[in-house]
């Protein structure tokens, strides 16, 4: 079981063509953070990013899918956690 994040941080965890963009299977950012900011943050990080892999992957929160249009709307747009875990699904093949 992997440890905790340190202190003020949350996990994020690639999977399948997130993993090979970014030659990592985790990083760990700081927290909290507004859903909002994710794509962004991660675009920074890895340029190109939003458009290989995140504008058709899926997204967790705490194992928990989220909408992130609807996770932004409202007065109060959902934020990510210290400790939390987020993973990046993007859409698997088979054949």
């Amino acid at each position: 079981m992997p440890s905790k994040p340190p202190a003020g941080h949350f996990r994020l965890l690639y999977f399948a063509s997130a993993t090979s963009f970014t030659r990592k299977s985790s990083d760990e950012l700081p927290a909290p953070l507004p859903i909002t900011d994710l794509f962004r943050l991660l675009e920074k990080r890895y340029p190109g990013m939003e458009k290989a892999v995140l504008s058709s992957s899926a997204i967790t929160v705490n194992l928990n899918y989220i909408d992130i249009e609807e996770a932004s709307e409202g007065d109060e747009p959902m934020v990510i956690q210290e400790g939390d875990e987020v993973a990046i699904i993007p859409p698997v093949s088979s054949g």
